[in-house]
């Protein structure tokens, strides 16, 4: 969420970062909501301190015994006089808190309106972010190893999965409808290994190893900015007025929600392994088979809260897309790092940077990361804050990555090391989550698929 003040004086800006962002928002209307609002509250607030000077007054009229009864006497006024004016008062108090509680209900109406009109309001981005459309208009900034060549035929992961009986599709499917899968064997142990290979790595770099909930309040989901917009995707359980998250961005994130550091407390470094579930609404037809676009996951996910300043920020982006790149690294897959374009970012992104990794089945690069800086978006809907040195409070800056997500990182995992008689070569970095094991190979008694 932007400040208002801040949205008045970048209206114009802020038009263009919706249009660029493809995000439904009138910044026009909402002005006009502002400026109703503030004028309500200014004529409330004359009303009030009006309510509060004759309510005072209307107790002097009706007590006999008062110092200004007895004065009033004094100059001459009768008894009948006083009354009269108590009468007069009283019409007069009748009034203002007649209009003070049509003003409230107004209120309240236009308050209700204001806020859900802010929660549509775009972070502009960074001006080196890439104007575009789409992914399409993504800008690659750099590729890192070697595309593989293969000597044989190579197959998909999903015909590699079924004939190591490591993967099943179909009673995935007939388990959980579409979209959803089974890992079993060695498909199980190589999908823990990665997780735990990535956390490893993360606590190794100082990152606090957290266990957080996955099912929470409509509240964090719009204080870490995927609702009201991105509602679609999620899945509700709407009889206990819960959500289950598609990221554990949104724990992590919320975790200090409504806390005020101080500057030395920061920044604060946090890691979590989670279940994730996505809808995945408005992909029908798109990537229908695999493991590339399913409902249920895992991630181990980062995140960095920071003072506010923004060349911390981007220090920090920079710290939280290595990080990723070095499990990449370690699990011996080609990659390339894009700048994500307007089109592609989400209303809370100030910037974004993709990490794709080489996936032979597509014969392409697929998404597998993305690292997200917000600057103080977020933090301020959660209201996560922090006392400077000047003991001025202020918003914190917010960041986080992916640091692995299986199994769609077993597309490239298994794709990239199979071998010519459909075994897996082991990546070094996962061998001693794996027994030591240098190969997957087909369990005794599996009958090959192809």
């Amino acid at each position: 969420m932007l400040d208002i003040k801040f949205i008045r004086e970048h209206a114009e800006e802020l038009k263009q970062a919706a249009i660029h962002k493809k995000v439904d928002c009138d910044i026009d209307h909402l002005c006009r909501v502002d400026q109703r609002r503030r004028s309500i509250q200014h004529e409330l607030d004359s009303l009030r301190a009006q309510s509060n000077e004759l309510g005072p007054q209307m107790a002097l009229y009706r007590n006999p015994k008062s110092k200004w009864y007895t004065e009033a006497l004094e100059r001459g006024m009768t008894a009948d006089q006083i009354a009269a004016q108590a009468q007069q008062t009283q019409s007069e108090l009748a009034g203002i808190k007649s209009q003070i509680k049509g003003l409230e209900e107004e209120s309240r109406t236009v308050v209700e309106e204001f806020d859900a009109l802010m929660l549509t309001v775009p972070q502009a981005p960074d001006p080196d972010v890439p104007i575009g459309r789409d992914d399409t208009d993504n800008v690659e900034l750099r590729r890192v190893g070697d595309v593989p060549k293969f000597s044989f035929d190579p197959k998909d992961h999903v015909a590699l999965g079924e004939s190591l009986g490591i993967i099943d599709i179909e009673r995935g499917v007939r388990l959980g409808g579409t979209r959803n899968y089974v890992l079993k064997g060695d498909g199980t142990l190589l999908h823990q290994a990665v997780l735990r290979l990535a956390q490893d790595l993360m606590v190794e770099r100082g990152f606090v190893p957290m266990t957080v909930p996955v099912m929470v309040r409509e509240q964090v989901m719009e204080g870490t900015g995927y609702f009201p917009v991105g509602r679609d995707q999620a899945y509700l359980i709407e009889r206990d007025e819960k959500v289950l998250v598609g990221t554990a961005e949104v724990p992590l994130t919320a975790y200090y929600q409504g806390e005020v550091f101080t500057e030395a407390d920061l920044p604060k470094k946090m890691v979590a392994t989670s279940l994730c579930f996505r809808r995945e609404a408005g992909a029908t037809g798109k990537d229908t088979t695999g493991l590339y676009r399913i409902h249920i996951f895992e991630k181990v996910e980062q995140v960095i809260v920071c003072k506010n300043d923004v060349e911390t920020s981007k220090r920090f982006h920079d710290e939280i897309l290595a990080n990723s790149e070095d499990v990449l690294k370690a699990l011996e897959l080609p990659y390339r790092v894009v700048n994500v374009c307007t089109g592609d970012l989400g209303v809370a992104q100030v910037q974004k940077f993709d990490i794709e990794t080489w996936m032979p089945s597509r014969n392409s690069y697929g998404e597998t990361h993305s690292a997200s800086r917000f600057y103080d978006f977020q933090a301020r809907r959660l209201k996560l804050r922090y006392r400077d040195s000047a003991r001025k409070v202020r918003f914190c800056h917010t960041l986080n990555n992916t640091v692995i997500a299986s199994p769609r990182i077993l597309i490239p995992l298994l794709e990239i090391h199979q071998n010519a008689d459909g075994s897996i070569t082991i990546p070094i970095a996962l061998r001693p989550y794996m027994n030591d094991r240098d190969r997957i190979t087909p369990p005794p008694g599996t009958r090959p698929t192809c």
